[in-house]
């Protein structure tokens, strides 16, 4: 029955229906990428693709805007992904503004928002301090930043060599697991400084599973980010953690 009704469905099929299923087809076949970890992905999609993004920050911002008109006061936060310019981030900057006020008119509401970008490249890292002339915060993407630092793919390396690097001291620890301070970290106090050297007030935050890692968080007080994120999981180990670093290395107020 299933394989009727479905050969009656596309049997069914209008011409204009027809040439839609094609042209998605063809959508998604011009989108294959030999290697989508550094293809057509992030905030790269939603430049050459600008309805994905404009759809997401509609959402978000009509959500918002609903909540204010209920007497709530929501705070969303944008955040843009594998940002590697200030041009990029202004752009996109300039769209969230656009909607977020068009949103906001139209439902005669007024509420704070953000709109930031995950630092995930080496680039972005190293451009910190330009591109914080358009990011309001900044979030460590760490799964990303260690791939790319490194040079390993997270989904192979794991599984093949990383046991082996290990085990033959090249590597203390797995980097995916446990922060790199010398190279990743590196990086992250780079974009630190010079981003707050453009934007003094600039919160910052690491997202990734070295959010739930206690030598990560540690390093991640030391850098002096205000936050962490991490799976549901792992939030007490966090917490502890963050807890036991704040005693060990207590910052100037």
């Amino acid at each position: 029955l299933l394989v009727e009704t479905t050969e009656l469905r596309v049997r069914g099929d209008s011409p204009e229906l027809l040439k839609e299923k094609e042209h998605l087809l063809a959508q998604v076949e011009k989108l294959h990428e030999v290697n989508p970890m550094l293809g057509h992905r992030g905030c790269r999609l939603g430049i050459t693709y600008p309805e994905v993004y404009e759809m997401q920050m509609y959402a978000i911002f009509n959500a918002a805007s609903r909540l204010a008109r209920d007497g709530y006061t929501p705070r969303p936060e944008i955040e843009i992904p594998l940002t590697i310019s200030l041009a990029e981030m202004a752009m996109l900057k300039e769209r969230c503004d656009r909607i977020a006020k068009e949103c906001m008119e139209a439902h005669k509401v007024t509420f704070p928002y953000l709109c930031g970008s995950m630092i995930e490249l080496p680039r972005a890292a190293l451009l910190a301090g330009e591109i914080a002339e358009a990011a309001e915060f900044f979030s460590f993407g760490t799964n990303d930043l260690t791939q790319t630092c490194f040079g390993f793919s997270r989904d192979d390396a794991e599984g093949k060599f990383l046991p082996i690097y290990i085990n033959q001291h090249i590597l203390k620890d797995n980097p995916f697991a446990v922060l790199d301070r010398k190279g990743v970290g590196r990086l992250m106090q780079i974009a630190i400084e010079e981003g707050r050297k453009t934007r003094p007030d600039l919160m910052i935050g690491i997202c990734g599973e070295h959010g739930g890692d206690p030598s990560s968080v540690e390093f991640c007080h030391q850098a002096g980010l205000d936050l962490v994120s991490c799976s549901p999981y792992r939030i007490p180990i966090a917490r502890l953690a963050a807890a036991q670093a704040a005693l060990k290395y207590p910052r100037k107020k």
